[in-house]
Parts: C-alpha cells; sequence; structure tokens
C-alpha cells in the first residue's frame, strides 16, 4: 500500500494546504472567531450583561491560554447576545512556586474557595472560569465558555447601571441605580485595571511576557439594601497606576452566588 508521504510532490502539496490551514485558524482568532459561530437569526434586543470571572495566576503554565480568551472575549464580544464583563482574578496558591504573582490576593483565593465550595468541588484549581456565579469550567474551553454564556443569556437579568463614578484622593464614588429590588440580595463591587503585564522571570512560566485585562485589585462585599441611587465607595491600593480602571457591580443572590444584574464603567484619574 502507498503512503501519501512516499510522493514528495503530494508531501509539498499536503505542507502548502497545512500551512493555509494553520494561516486560517491564527486569523479566526485574531478575529475573535475562536467560539463557534451562531446565527442571531435577525434578532436585534440588546444583549444580556453576562459577569465572566477568571482564576488564574501567573505561576501556572496552563493559565496563559485561558487569559488569552478573556482577553478575546472582552474585545470582540463574539458570543451573540452577551455581553461579557470580564475580570481577571489572581490567586496566591502558586506563589510558593518559584514566582509571587504582583497581582495576586489572599482575598481572591477565598473567594474561588468559596465557589469550589458551592459548586461541590474537591479543590479548586487553575485556570477555572466562573459565568454568572451558576457554572464552572476550565478558563481555557472555549467552547465550554460560549455555552455557559449563551445560558446565561437566556436568564432574565434586571437592568443595573453606575452613575457618577469618579476617582480623586484615592478613592473612587459612585451610584448605582436598578437592580433587583431584593433587598436581600448581596452587592459586590470591584476595581480592576484595565490591562496589566508581567514579564515573568521565575517559575512555570519563566520568560514569558504576560498580558491581563480588567486585573482585579479591589473586591468588595457592600452588604444588602436598597440600589437605586445607593452611593459606593471604594479605595484604590497604593501603588496602582493611574491607567483606565472598571468599576464592575453585581448583584447576587446570597444563597447560591448566582448573578442577578451587573455593569460596569470604565474611568481615568
Amino acid at each position: 500500500m502507498k503512503s501519501l508521504f512516499s510522493n514528495p510532490i503530494r508531501l509539498v502539496w499536503l505542507c502548502a494546504l497545512l500551512t493555509l490551514a494553520v494561516g486560517f485558524l491564527v486569523e479566526r482568532v485574531s478575529n475573535g472567531q475562536g467560539f463557534v459561530a451562531a446565527s442571531s437569526n435577525g434578532d436585534t434586543k440588546p444583549a444580556v450583561p453576562v459577569l465572566v470571572e477568571l482564576f488564574t495566576s501567573e505561576g501556572c503554565s496552563s493559565c496563559p491560554p485561558a487569559d488569552a480568551l478573556l482577553a478575546l472575549l472582552d474585545e470582540k464580544q463574539p458570543v451573540p447576545g452577551v455581553h461579557a464583563i470580564v475580570l481577571s482574578e489572581h490567586v496566591t496558591y502558586w506563589n510558593q512556586d518559584g514566582w509571587h504573582d504582583p497581582f495576586s490576593s489572599d482575598a481572591l483565593t477565598d473567594r474561588q474557595k468559596q465557589y469550589g465550595d458551592r459548586f461541590g468541588l474537591s479543590d479548586v484549581f487553575t485556570p477555572q472560569v466562573v459565568v454568572d456565579g451558576a457554572a464552572q469550567l476550565v478558563g481555557s474551553d472555549g467552547r465550554g465558555l460560549q455555552q455557559a454564556l449563551e445560558h446565561a443569556a437566556s436568564t432574565a437579568k434586571q437592568e443595573l447601571s453606575i452613575e457618577d463614578a469618579q476617582w480623586s484622593g484615592g478613592q473612587v464614588h459612585f451610584s448605582i441605580h436598578g437592580g433587583s429590588g431584593d433587598a436581600k440580595a448581596g452587592v459586590m463591587a470591584a476595581l480592576a485595571e484595565d490591562s496589566a503585564q508581567s514579564s515573568v522571570k521565575h517559575g512555570e512560566n519563566a520568560g514569558k511576557d504576560l498580558r491581563h485585562v480588567a486585573v482585579v485589585r479591589v473586591m468588595a462585599d457592600m452588604g444588602k439594601g436598597a440600589n437605586d441611587g445607593r452611593a459606593l465607595t471604594l479605595k484604590v491600593p497604593p501603588g496602582i497606576p493611574s491607567s483606565p480602571m472598571r468599576v464592575v457591580v453585581f448583584q447576587f443572590d446570597r444563597h447560591n452566588g448566582h448573578v442577578l444584574a451587573v455593569a460596569e464603567k470604565t474611568i481615568t484619574q
């Protein structure tokens, strides 16, 4: 039996076709088409905001593909009917393996552990993505992420907005309007650097330049209470550059953690 590879001319043609195929796939990803194409069927309804939390670490060699997928989702918004509001949440448990992630915090590690308990996981892991507090999966699973986003968008949400946001004196002041109206629901607010990067010197990603979007620097539980016109304040940690910051606020069910409403606003100092 003859092999395709036994003929030099066929081998040249095969290599050329493979090169074209790889180039086509790279172009699709760079254009935000890494997710499976879906028909909008002429639907002109406003996109539903969906919260996407990525638990990641610069010390984890499996995390850069998930970081890149989150950045693609953030920039291209490729899933019809969905407006993804993304957050990069860097955890601390990789810090002892040769590289201290400068964006990591114990508070975010604790937040991931809380999700692990809610989802009944035996342990937490990176990269992990949590969608609207209701679904979790491996952070680099593009197809699974799209399905989770589409499912989240099928669940009704109340409109929430952030108004009068100002960054001054080391604090960000703003007010929130709308939401579910459930006085027992919780409210979380986060400050995230619009983008950040590191040149990793040690650990599993040694020698790599890593880039991130919406890097959480503060996340605070704002308690319960009426939301319409409610004034909130977040303290900006020392050393944060005066680059654009994202304010993300979401209302959630305190029993199961599911997101009821979410909004974001980009501000500069």
